[in-house]
């Protein structure tokens, strides 16, 4: 039961998707395909807080808007990710209109970029790719909902660029535990379900946080007797969902306290602030704010252009780039 010095739920419910971090093992070959196959801005460029030995990636819209970046770490040695349970098996980009989607077929014919067909899922348009590394990932129609950032140097024209995240998609192998997570810990609301696109029994069940359209949405896929993921390059390792300003955060803090379930406590990432927990599956999920945002330390109009480092790793600079391999 909530304490009564909880905010309430709708004061506390996560405002969308904030970003998703996956890993690759080829750091050059993710930056190129990113900002030239997909057209997306290099916003931070930037290391692992936690090893500054390797990048940490932000691809996001032209003005790297909170809920719009995808986000990379380089793990040369790392082997490809075995998908399967208890796992983020599919992230969504959002694109508006149709024409859009089949734009982006004919680009991927060209680039010889793997890909399924333009299909509906959930009553919205999906295309299906993989990136180089083999992130399950897919464009969708977000019909337009909410602003758009273009980004002035993509060489993708400004109506049919990725605008952001939409819905994630998480496999568990039972849905109750990470039902209980979802709705009492981190209020999220059960919205709906949908059947699986391989035509097994089950459904997929969508959660709805305070957000329109598929950039508010988590999915949630459940399949017993599947093997649980072997993490590796191509896979995601984990989900940060939004959270509005500092005041929210620090009750996110008090409360995850509260529960008594393990999280991380507050960490500041210098770009904005998180909290870590997991989910009963095993799924690693971040709560993380809006700002302060990615032109914290450089200019908006040169974000990403030169290794930007938190302060805390400043006297290390030296160090850390004479570890880190060239980009372009």
């Amino acid at each position: 039961m909530p304490s009564p010095t909880d905010p309430s739920p709708n004061d506390l419910a996560p405002t969308g998707i904030h970003h998703v971090s996956a890993l690759t093992n080829d750091i050059r070959t993710n930056h190129a395909f990113y900002t030239t196959v997909m057209g997306m801005r290099l916003v931070k460029r930037t290391v692992n807080q936690d090893d500054p030995s390797m990048y940490h990636l932000f691809y996001a819209d032209g003005a790297g808007t909170p809920g719009s970046d995808l986000t990379y770490f380089d793990m040369p040695r790392a082997a490809r990710e075995r998908p399967g349970n208890r796992s983020i098996t599919r992230t969504t980009l959002r694109v508006d209109g149709e024409a859009a989607l089949g734009a982006w077929r004919d680009r991927f014919d060209a680039l010889g970029v793997p890909h399924g067909d333009v299909t509906l899922r959930r009553g919205r348009l999906h295309l299906d790719f993989e990136d180089p590394h083999g992130l399950p990932l897919a464009l969708v129609d977000d019909g337009g909902v909410g602003p758009a950032h273009p980004w002035d140097a993509s060489p993708v024209p400004a109506a049919q660029q990725v605008r952001g995240l939409g819905s994630v998609e998480i496999t568990v192998p039972e849905l109750g535990p990470t039902h209980a997570f979802l709705t009492d810990v981190l209020h999220l609301e059960a919205e709906a379900t949908y059947p699986p696109d391989d035509g097994t029994q089950g459904a997929v069940h969508v959660y709805r946080m305070h957000a329109d359209g598929p950039a508010g949405e988590l999915h949630v896929a459940v399949v017993p007797d599947r093997p649980n993921a072997r993490y590796g390059s191509g896979g995601v390792h984990h989900l940060a969902l939004r959270v509005p300003n500092d005041a929210a955060y620090h009750a996110w803090s008090a409360r995850l306290a509260r529960t008594g379930r393990p999280f991380s406590g507050e960490v500041d990432r210098h770009y904005f602030r998180s909290l870590y927990v997991r989910e009963p599956g095993g799924i690693l999920v971040e709560l993380a704010t809006d700002g302060p945002g990615f032109d914290v330390d450089e200019p908006r109009a040169t974000l990403g252009e030169q290794l930007a480092l938190p302060p805390f790793l400043e006297p290390r600079r030296a160090q850390i780039e004479a570890r880190l391999a060239p980009l372009d």
